[in-house]
Order: C-alpha cells, then structure tokens, then sequence
C-alpha cells in the first residue's frame, strides 16, 4: 500500500495534468494543492491523510458517515476542511475533484 504522501502527490500529478488552474502551494510551511489563489488540497504528515477542502455541509455529512474526519490542528476545527487518514486512491481522487469544484465556485 502507498504512503498518504505518495498517494497524494500521484493524484496531484493527475489533478495538475488534466487542469492548468490546480497548481502547488505553501500552507502551514507545507506544500499543497490550490486552485489559483484559492486552497485546495494537503497530506498532513501528522496522521490525518488527504486534508480536502469541501462545503461546510458536505464535510458534516461525510463525518457522520464515518468517511472523514474533521480537520483540527491545534485543537481548532475547520469547518470547510475534511480529513482522510486511510489511503484510498478511489475516494480521494473523487474527494480532490469535488473540492475543485468547491473551490473553483469560491475563487
């Protein structure tokens, strides 16, 4: 099984080479995924996996599905954010796509 971290990149790879607009970035000194200036995207190294931005409503209902949890450095939550810690190439490629859709919408 692949690490998150190869996993995401692998899938960052595929996100970037099929969309000019997902490019990589710096979040929490860490490199990312954006859609333009807007955030999309991380694998946090801490344990929580794929960290996806989603609808507010959307993340609460995957948390209640038991497919997510929520992101919460530092003991803060953020709403907008899910996050995966089991590698899954199939639910976080769906996962990625959703939130550049989401954040496409925002930007």
């Amino acid at each position: 099984m692949k690490s998150a971290g190869d996993l995401f990149w692998e899938l960052a790879t595929e996100l970037q080479a099929n969309d000019s607009r997902v490019v990589e970035g710096t979040i929490m000194s860490g490199r990312c995924l954006r859609v333009g200036k807007e955030f999309l995207a991380l694998v946090d190294y801490t344990g929580s996996g794929l960290v996806v931005k989603l609808p507010r409503a959307r993340v609460s209902e995957l948390i209640e599905r038991r497919e997510g949890q929520a992101f919460a450095p530092a003991k803060r939550i953020f709403r907008e954010w899910l996050s995966v810690p089991e590698p899954d190439p199939r639910q976080w490629r769906a996962l990625l796509a959703e939130g550049v859709r989401f954040v496409e919408a925002q930007g």
